[in-house]
């Protein structure tokens, strides 16, 4: 494509962006001053400080955020991040600097994000559920100068330096050792308005770490147009309340999170993941969105329809799942309980966000992710960096969006084609241009010559009547190089052994798909999110 062209296309996708801002409520048009503002206010202070300050401007007193304590309106928010801004440059932290966060989802987590923003720090958004080493490398790595946590991580903390300064956000009223608290910084430091850093800070994102220590994803969102990515395809829309399932570290709840900022909408925030409170607070609150990775929806689907009927979840409009994949069965089986609200994202850390099914994609071929935003681009290569375009043949995937990252922190990139980047998965289209991800470039299994990647296997088991979950990973062979071998989960009550597995297998795919090991386990070992840890089933 010539430069005219390119800079004509460039145009039209940005006109189409600011159209699907316009309409969501993001943005106001005819409003040009608070567009300006707006715009100001992201690239000054970032993606998540910058949409609370002008949603406290435009609505003050509607609710923000909704945890344990209780509501907390866009107002109380703003003056909130101000003072510990302030209570931050106290105790000697400034632009530059690194805060990382290792907080449940409440208040405490929200007024880090703005503070570190607000004076410039570089946020890194820690797992809860990371053990010493993991914490430790990463904090090395990052050059983190403080970190901000709950009480019950103080034991993991001592892998961090003397030097690394502590600050408390969730605690059992007593504090300890004279660590300044959030609560106490934000009591003791002036709430008004502060002056922009003299640059954005940013936040860094962590991979899912199911190969080992995560890696660490910059991120500075310089243009609200990033949001037409999501906007366009997801019915998100203004004052709505969001029930946020999935863990705020994850970029699956905070990219939908910082939507619901710039939208001044409501958010529900719990420190732990309970199925049934999920339904509770989405009929509470007459939620009208969910978000979530599959293993929270298998979860509150396995309440059973009893439990499910006690509440009255008729107000959501969509379930965003994401994190991983989404099996058909488990799918269709939300679709049957809740409707035609089903949205299942496709992107990753690195990349952004690549593609998105939606209700009716999801009706006309299950198991799909969608077709890309009109922001994005998405491309299938063979071995050989030929596109593919044909319905059917594979290819790695390959994506460019507003949201892809520059390089991890630690340094590397993820491998890239035409200014592409890799996703790391193999997938194909169908023939109404919809995408299907067949599984991870690296999990494909060579078993006496012959490809086959477990996701397929996987899916066909999900949608046995007495599996629950099941996982195909490799194991040596002597003879074939790579043998298949099945985790299965049986469902509660439901009887099923081995050779039952395999014939249900070799009844619907070809015989060098039928896995020769059957295990039965209890559980299958994931993240906090939800990703499913091959390597623990390999070393079993």
């Amino acid at each position: 494509m010539s430069s005219i062209g390119s800079a004509v296309r460039a145009l039209m996708v940005n006109l189409h962006s600011v159209g699907v801002l316009q309409r969501a409520g993001v943005l106001d048009l005819f409003a040009p001053a608070d567009l300006v503002r707006a715009s100001r206010a992201v690239r000054q202070f970032g993606g998540i400080a910058g949409p609370v300050r002008m949603s406290a401007r435009r609505e003050p007193d509607r609710v923000a955020v909704i945890d344990e304590l209780g509501p907390l309106t866009y107002r109380e928010l703003e003056a909130r991040g101000n003072a510990l801004a302030r209570g931050f440059t106290a105790i000697g932290l400034g632009p530059g600097d690194t805060v990382a966060a290792l907080i449940r989802d409440r208040r405490e987590l929200v007024d880090t994000m703005l503070a570190a923003a607000k004076i410039g720090a570089r946020l890194v958004l820690l797992n809860t559920g990371f053990a010493g080493p993991q914490l430790a490398d990463v904090a090395v790595r990052e050059g983190v100068n403080a970190v901000v946590y709950d009480q019950e991580f103080t034991e993991l903390l001592r892998v961090l330096p003397p030097e690394v300064r502590r600050v408390l956000a969730v605690y059992d009223g007593v504090e300890g050792d004279g660590i300044a608290t959030v609560d106490e910084l934000i009591a003791s430091n002036d709430a008004s308005e502060l002056a922009p850093p003299p640059r954005q800070g940013g936040f860094v994102l962590l991979t899912g770490g199911t190969t080992g220590t995560p890696r660490g994803v910059p991120r500075e969102v310089k243009s609200p147009l990033a949001a037409a990515a999501l906007l366009e395809r997801i019915p998100l829309r203004r004052n709505q309340t969001l029930v946020l399932a999935a863990p705020l570290f994850h970029g699956t709840a905070l990219n939908q999170f910082i939507l619901s900022l710039s939208l001044a909408s409501t958010v529900v925030l719990h420190r732990r993941f309970d199925a049934e409170q999920t339904l509770a607070d989405i009929a509470t609150h007459r939620a009208q969105v969910l978000v979530l990775v599959p293993t929270m929806l298998r979860r509150i689907l396995d309440l059973g329809p009893e439990v499910l009927a006690e509440y009255d979840t008729r107000s959501l409009r969509i379930i965003f799942s994401a994190g991983s994949a989404l099996p058909a069965a488990l799918g269709d089986a939300a679709t049957d309980a809740f409707g035609d609200v089903l949205y299942n994202f496709y992107g990753s850390t690195e990349v952004g966000v690549a593609a998105i099914a939606t209700p009716a994609d999801w009706r006309a071929a299950s198991g799909t992710v969608g077709k890309p935003p009109t922001v994005c681009t998405v491309r299938l290569y063979d071995e050989n960096g030929e596109v593919v375009t044909e319905p059917g043949r594979r290819g790695t995937i390959y994506v460019r969006s507003l949201l892809s990252f520059a390089g991890y922190s630690g340094g590397g990139n993820k491998g890239s084609i035409d200014g592409l980047l890799s996703s790391g998965d193999v997938g194909h289209w169908d023939s109404a241009g919809r995408l299907f991800i067949d599984g991870r470039d690296d999990d494909m299994i060579v078993s006496g010559g012959e490809n086959v990647f477990p996701g397929e296997v996987e899916e066909l088991l999900y949608a046995h009547p007495a599996i629950a979950e099941a996982a195909i990973v490799a194991v040596p062979d002597d003879e074939f190089g790579q043998r298949l071998a099945a985790f299965v989960v049986r469902r509660p009550d439901h009887q099923l052994d081995a050779d039952a597995v395999r014939a249900h297998v070799k009844a619907n795919l070809a015989r060098f798909k039928v896995p020769r090991d059957v295990t039965f386990v209890d559980e299958l070992p994931r993240t906090s999110t939800g990703k499913l840890l091959r390597r623990d089933l390999t070393a079993n």
